[in-house]
């Protein structure tokens, strides 16, 4: 038994040192779709006006706009010279929806195609459409598994897709991700609880524990064969969990720099303070917690199990073999119990990931991940660095 040549010191190290091959569109929808025969394929992206921007692919001829331009590009050009094709698939279109301008939020039911022609998502494209391609600057995975639920199709989300995606994360055999991910998965499935040791640069460490029940650990990899309704989170390879109860304190860096600490009862976040930065910023997050406690309630413990260059996208960054990541909000999309109803305003209902990574968090360490399984208990990472435990439990 032996880890795969891609799962090695010296490329965890330096993972720019892994070689991947070309991106294919075709080895990509081949994988992860198996069976595609047959199977009428589509691509949904968001534009704050789709009618304009749609129309005649306005927005090629546009600043700006690099994923619905690699979604033509890759995907919709792709497709229509030679993929489908190939793959016995037909149809091919694109359209456009508003943009949500959140994280996984609800998507408005109007849409639009290529000819400016008014459509709507329920009843002109789910039904319609046995895969989905959804390439977008926000993420829908949530409502996008709501809606396969409901109309029996398959998909992918592939927010914020960039060429560092396209040449790596999208780039690799989804039946190693997916075999990898389900290594990881029965290393840490059935764990009773995670505790998380984070060091500051002046010297504090907090810890959050979560308290996960014994649960069934899941697994994002990436793989939608069959028929079965589903939808595929690309880059994928992942193992995570719905916490059932969280206490403590973990660090969080906003977007704009600033550094605070966060307080966590009962699974809620119930504080902010600061610790270098904008008052105002923190302010702004008590402020928000209080209005709407929903928004700080912690949906998601996540473990990435690839080893990818950083991206500067979390959707292939929070997939990192080393990093961990929390999530607040609505995680209905993971069978958690947080729904958008739950929220005062359908705006906060959003799902957000807080990645902890090197470069994304240089101002803290994940000094040690540990679990609890019973009378067992593992290491799982240690600065940033999958443990000895998780390595060996990857070799197959």
């Amino acid at each position: 038994m032996s880890s795969p040549d891609y799962i090695t010191e010296e490329i965890i190290s330096d993972p720019s040192k892994r070689k991947f091959e070309e991106f294919s569109l075709s080895r990509l929808l081949g994988t992860v779709f198996e069976p595609t025969e047959g199977c009428r394929v589509c691509i949904l992206t968001d534009f704050d006006d789709p009618a304009t921007m749609m129309k005649d692919h306005a927005y090629l001829q546009s600043d700006g706009f690099p994923v619905q331009k690699n979604a033509y590009k890759h995907f919709y050009q792709a497709l229509h010279d030679g993929v489908m094709e190939e793959l016995g698939m037909n149809g091919g279109e694109m359209f456009a929806y508003y943009c949500t301008n959140g994280s996984n939020l609800d998507m408005q039911d109007p849409c639009w195609d290529v000819d400016g022609n008014q459509l709507s998502l329920d009843k002109d494209i789910y039904p319609n459409y046995d895969i989905i391609l959804c390439i977008t600057d926000w993420s829908a995975t949530a409502p996008l598994t709501a809606k396969c639920k409901e109309f029996g199709f398959r998909g992918a989300t592939l927010h914020g897709v960039n060429d560092i995606i396209l040449n790596s994360g999208l780039a690799v055999n989804y039946d190693d991700v997916s075999a990898d991910a389900e290594c990881v998965r029965l290393a840490l499935n059935h764990a009773d609880e995670i505790e998380i040791d984070f060091a500051l640069e002046d010297g504090r460490v907090l810890t959050a524990w979560l308290g996960l029940g014994g649960q069934e650990a899941q697994k994002s990899h990436g793989l939608c064969k069959g028929t079965a309704p589903d939808v595929a989170n690309l880059p994928a390879g992942e193992v995570y969990f719905v916490p059932e109860d969280a206490r403590g304190q973990f660090p969080m860096k906003y977007e704009d720099g600033t550094l605070g600490v966060l307080e966590v009862v009962d699974r809620n976040i119930i504080s902010s303070t600061l610790i270098e930065g904008n008052q105002s910023t923190i302010d702004e997050h008590n402020q928000r917690l209080a209005d709407d406690p929903m928004t700080g309630t912690l949906g998601e413990l996540g473990f990435g199990t690839q080893v990818l260059p950083v991206s500067q996208s979390d959707i292939q960054d929070e997939k990192i073999l080393g990093t961990c990541h929390l999530a607040t909000g609505r995680d209905d999309h993971l069978g958690g119990d947080i729904v958008p109803e739950m929220f005062k305003k359908h705006e906060n209902s959003t799902h957000d990931d807080i990645l902890f990574a090197p470069h994304k968090t240089p101002n803290f360490n994940i000094q040690e991940v540990r679990m609890k399984r019973g009378d067992q208990q593992e290491t799982v990472i240690e600065n940033f660095r999958p443990s000895k435990y998780v390595l060996a439990s990857m070799a197959r």
